[in-house]
């Protein structure tokens, strides 16, 4: 379970200031199909190498991601830049939040570095929020797309990107460098919003996938959900069909999983029968991917869903 003091730090600090005087959530005990393998391996080991020798963030530690030792032994990572620490305090995320430090701007050189020493045909890229840069880290995400461009021309390149809430042109610059695919994660219901993610507003990140969409039709977008918080099935129903109506194509939803008894606490346990039904459902509104299981995380397989969801459009188009 992650802890609430950063204790790789010299002198020890909350790592969720916002937290600590939150109520505690006892953390439940995870059924059997939430649970995976300690990371181990020589892969995993040179993944992490890699990481920690370029200097580089990725979201797998930092969120606490349960599907690490799987992909790093697989040398996928998820590469998080502009710092590891966010301007935001959501509800479900375990990411450190404060003051973050200023940008790095030679991150983008040692990301497209690692990109070419692990040999990846698809990196997935995501950021903290920035709400303290005028752009939001706009200009940075370019950056970073440009340089693995330009050092991996073959990598397709997924950007997870933050709403960009109260940045003028922030989204556009990102959208004009043209990444494969476009996500941004709605995470839950809108009625959940005010408790769940009080930083983010829901119909202005829907409308920021909608608007990829309008300025270059060829961009994959794509959107997560977290179940278990208390949502409904008939709320769940109702964002597959505003991601739809926003032309969403790739959908995945997994298990909210809590970091610790000051995070908001699981609401239940989503049997796997549940997402079966959720990723039947899903297909039927026309989604051309949908990825929905406990462990589904939005860059848990990305690479062979990209090829899956290039696929499912050339059929579709064919048509």
């Amino acid at each position: 379970m992650a802890k609430l003091i950063d204790t790789l730090s010299e002198t020890p600090r909350p790592r969720h200031p916002e937290k600590a005087h939150r109520p505690d959530n006892p953390v439940q005990r995870k059924p059997d199909w939430i649970r995976v393998r300690a990371p181990i391996g020589k892969d995993y080991s040179e993944t992490r190498k890699i990481v920690k020798d370029n200097n580089l963030v990725t979201v797998c530690e930092e969120a606490g991601c349960p599907n690490i030792g799987e992909c790093w032994t697989q040398k996928h990572a998820t590469f998080m830049i502009l710092g590891d620490t966010c301007t935001r305090a959501c509800a479900f995320c375990n990411v450190k939040t404060g003051l973050p430090a200023p940008v790095d701007h030679d991150e983008a050189a040692r990301i497209a570095d690692a990109v070419v020493k692990m040999g990846l045909e698809h990196v997935v890229i995501t950021s903290v929020d920035r709400d303290d840069l005028d752009d939001g880290g706009a200009q940075h995400f370019v950056d970073v797309i440009n340089a693995i461009r330009s050092a991996s021309p073959a990598t397709t390149i997924e950007i997870l990107t933050p709403d960009f809430l109260r940045k003028d042109g922030a989204a556009e610059a990102v959208i004009d460098a043209r990444p494969d695919v476009f996500n941004h994660n709605l995470e839950t219901v809108p009625r959940l919003y005010l408790s769940i993610r009080p930083g983010a507003r829901y119909f202005h990140s829907l409308r920021l996938l909608e608007r990829v969409k309008e300025r270059d039709p060829s961009q994959f977008t794509k959107s997560g959900l977290m179940v278990g918080l208390g949502e409904s099935k008939e709320e769940v129903m109702q964002v597959m069909d505003d991601m739809r109506s926003a032309g969403i194509d790739f959908l995945t939803i997994g298990q909210y999983l809590q970091p610790t008894r000051k995070h908001a606490a699981v609401a239940r346990f989503v049997e796997p029968e549940e997402f079966k039904a959720y990723e039947t459902i899903a297909r039927a509104k026309g989604f051309l991917m949908v990825s929905a299981t406990p462990l589904t995380r939005s860059s848990y397989h990305a690479g062979d869903d990209f090829q899956r969801l290039r696929t499912a459009r050339e059929k579709a188009l064919s048509n």
